[in-house]
Parts: C-alpha cells; sequence; structure tokens
C-alpha cells in the first residue's frame, strides 16, 4: 500500500509552505502526497518539486461543481477536462468526485440518476486519460450536514449503474464509521469496487490511535484482500504534522 498525507488536513495549522511541506514528507519516509482542490495552488512549483523529490501525487479534487443538477453537467464536465490536464502535468491518475448538497424540490430518485448521467459523461475522458474518478461518499452528522451521497450502498449503486473501471469508490473509513460502521465487512464485500482509501480516527477526525477506530485490524483486513493502492492520510493532528504522521505510521503498519 502507498500511504499518502493529505497535505489540506495534515497541515492545515502549519502555513502553507508548499516546498516545506513537500520536503517534511519526502523526510518522513513517503513517496506520495495528496490534495484537495488545484485552483489556487502554484502547480508549476507543485510540478518541479515533485520531480525533484521523487514524489508521486496520489489523488486530488476535480472542481467542485454539483452532480445533482442537469443543468450544471456540462460545466462539471468542463471542469473534469481542466483538472485532468493538471493531473497529466503531476502524473496523478487519480481524481476525487463530491456529488454536492442536497437540492430543494428535487426528488432524491431524480438527483441519484443525475450522478450517474454525469459520471457517464465522463467516462470517455476518464478513458482517454487513463485516469480513475473516484466518487466519495461524506458524512452528514458531523462534517458536511447536507451532502447528498453519505452511504456506501449508494455509492457502489451507482458506480455499478455507470458500468466502467475507470469510475470506483473513495472509501473513507473516518466518514463511513460515523454513517453506518460495519468497516471491513463492507470493504470485504465490495473491495473490487474500491479505487480509494482515507482514513482518519474518530471521533475528532485526528490521527490514527486518538479515536474508535481499530485501525490496525482494518489494514490488516485490506493487507489479506490484497489491496497495494493507495491510503490517503486525511486527518488533523493533535500535535505537530510530524508526530501526526508518525503515529499514524505505527497504526497502519501493526501486524496483529
Amino acid at each position: 500500500m502507498i500511504y499518502s498525507p493529505s497535505i489540506d488536513a495534515v497541515f492545515r495549522n502549519s502555513g502553507y509552505d508548499l516546498d516545506k511541506i513537500l520536503r517534511t514528507v519526502k523526510e518522513l519516509g513517503f513517496t506520495a502526497f495528496e490534495f484537495w482542490g488545484w485552483g489556487n495552488r502554484d502547480i508549476d512549483l507543485m510540478e518541479k518539486l515533485v520531480q525533484e523529490l521523487d514524489l508521486h501525487v496520489g489523488s486530488f479534487c476535480t472542481k467542485s461543481i454539483s452532480l445533482l443538477d442537469p443543468a450544471l453537467r456540462d460545466s462539471f464536465v468542463i471542469g473534469l477536462e481542466e483538472t485532468l490536464v493538471i493531473a497529466k502535468r503531476l502524473n496523478c491518475k487519480y481524481l476525487i468526485a463530491v456529488t454536492g448538497n442536497t437540492l430543494d424540490g428535487v426528488s432524491r430518485a431524480e438527483q441519484h440518476q443525475s450522478i450517474i448521467d454525469g459520471l457517464k459523461a465522463c467516462v470517455p475522458l476518464l478513458e482517454a486519460a487513463g485516469v480513475i474518478l473516484v466518487l466519495e461518499p461524506l458524512n452528514t452528522k458531523v462534517n458536511h450536514p447536507g451532502y447528498f451521497l453519505e452511504t456506501s450502498a449508494e455509492a457502489l449503486a451507482i458506480i455499478a449503474e455507470v458500468g466502467s473501471p475507470n469510475v470506483k469508490l473513495l472509501y473513507d473509513v473516518y466518514h463511513q464509521q460515523i454513517t453506518e460502521g460495519d468497516l471491513t465487512p463492507t470493504i470485504s464485500a465490495n473491495i473490487g469496487q474500491i479505487g480509494y482509501i482515507h482514513v482518519a480516527d474518530h471521533p475528532g477526525r485526528h490521527e490514527l490511535g486518538t479515536g474508535e477506530i481499530a485501525y490496525p485490524f482494518v489494514m490488516n483486513k485490506l493487507r489479506e484482500l490484497g489491496y497495494t493502492g493507495y491510503v490517503g492520510l486525511e486527518f488533523i493532528p493533535t500535535g505537530t504534522p510530524e508526530d501526526g504522521l508518525r503515529a499514524c505510521l505505527a497504526q497502519l503498519d501493526k501486524r496483529l
């Protein structure tokens, strides 16, 4: 597995000095990192540092345009096209998509179908670029009130309807612990459709080992299942980013 610190989450209270952050990531032994949106990034500098430090970009987000409104579908696809240009520059093979917040006055079934239709429209672009778009359910209880896509079951149903190997699930262990629990049975039953993993502990969304999630057990299960992809470390450290990342590594690599 490839551990990928989310620099926006982990270093959020440290000032945004990209050069210093990526050198810290490298010094701690990581080979990859990820970030959220690209619109306000210095992509020229990031591209230079990725090459200089021999780091991989695990993932980042496509433009945050609602998938729930058919009137915005063309804008979402155009946003993906623009994001794929950046992904090519950074040699990034995974992009993250979110659905947007539930629309008032529109049935859930219509919004569900709009996501399917929007993602289907993206498939030719993804196939041509050799990129996988991972769809992320988020919890609405703590962090994202009003967000449409909460459960892994609904996300997996959408992915099945899209029917492309270039559209998969981002399974965020933190979000799904809050929303539904049943973590490793869900992962085991759907490992073929999981394209990316995110981790943080609950409560608090802090580094692994600070909360109730048994991460050594979760990681053991991922190894048993043969998962070799990215594990994004998307947590808010209780102390320094460096100490938080070291604590995560201790949990992630602990064998049962």
